[in-house]
């Protein structure tokens, strides 16, 4: 099985360190290299009070909203029952999104909401929205996503948070199958395509000197390769596990020294002077300020 997600960003612009617009230079961050996507069909397609989802075969509502307020994760799956015993907008499958599904309609270059261009929903509020998911360390805890900028973090289940009802059975992550094989010094993920660094670069860095750290590895034909980069924060999640913990990597995976977090080539549009981090611990996506050595490089390639 492969992983049935999206590894790309829809990322466009690239940013310096000081959160400024630059030209992409061949310097590794997310929007350089993107292919042209003015073809691509069309992902969202409304019916009436649902959306569905070409990319997962799954219906949102449209109303991103419906609940009007703000519920505890307990009373969010009451809220998704009652959906399924009235049957509504003609569906009784409802609910609660899993934070991958959440993740996988979140846009890393808009913001306020953080969703693709042109997306069709209605009433999205930039706030914090509950997933399926608990929390592997912490059960008392969920995960949610931001949908103001794509932050993704947990909170106790007893907190209040918005509700977006998902229907239908859509991708689940893979399992059953070994994932990785050790190639020399890289780890090869069988799910992705992606070739990891089976250790990191850098421990503790910049983000531009993480940036700089994986055009070194391809100078030096690392492993055999020549096309390192640092990756973007889509495919630094994709190595979380979310039955697990400290490390949230899946179990007998083959890292060597894992960090407490890791540096991604996707700049925050929410504010340009951060970019996206992977944090280790419990899986959770936040920023790090790029002018500040605080995590780790691993690197990544598709050779």
């Amino acid at each position: 099985m492969t992983f049935p997600w999206p590894l790309s960003t829809d990322q466009e612009t690239c940013y310096d360190t000081e959160g400024a617009s630059v030209p992409c230079e061949a310097t590794g961050p997310d929007a350089e290299g993107k292919p042209d996507d003015t073809k691509k069909r069309e992902r969202f397609l409304v019916q009436a009070d649902t959306v569905l989802d070409a990319d997962t075969a799954q219906h949102w509502c449209r109303n991103a909203n419906r609940f009007g307020f703000p519920h505890a994760w307990r009373e969010a799956w009451d809220c998704v029952a009652e959906m399924n015993r009235r049957k509504a907008h003609g569906h009784a499958d409802w609910r609660l999104p899993t934070r991958r599904e959440l993740f996988a309609i979140i846009s890393h270059q808009y913001v306020n909401p953080a969703l693709p261009r042109e997306h069709p929903f209605r009433d999205v509020f930039p706030s914090y929205y509950w997933s399926a998911d608990p929390c592997a360390r912490l059960p008392n805890q969920a995960w949610y996503v931001h949908l103001g900028g794509g932050r993704i973090y947990r909170g106790m289940q007893e907190g209040a948070y918005l509700v977006w009802p998902i229907a239908g059975n859509g991708p689940v992550d893979p399992t059953g199958n070994p994932r990785f094989r050790i190639i020399g010094p890289t780890v090869q993920d069988d799910w992705t395509g992606l070739r990891w660094t089976r250790s990191a670069v850098n421990a503790r860095c910049t983000w531009e000197e993480a940036l700089h750290a994986a055009v070194r590895l391809s100078q030096d034909r690392f492993g055999g390769i020549t096309h390192w980069r640092l990756p973007n924060i889509r495919e630094l999640e994709s190595l979380i596990d979310l039955k697990r913990h400290t490390p949230a990597l899946p179990v007998g995976h083959p890292f060597q020294d894992v960090g407490a977090g890791y540096w991604s080539s996707t700049t925050s549009e929410y504010e340009p002077r951060y970019a996206w981090v992977l944090y280790m611990q419990d899986g959770a996506v936040g920023v790090g300020f790029k002018k500040q050595p605080t995590f780790g490089t691993l690197a990544v390639s598709r050779d």
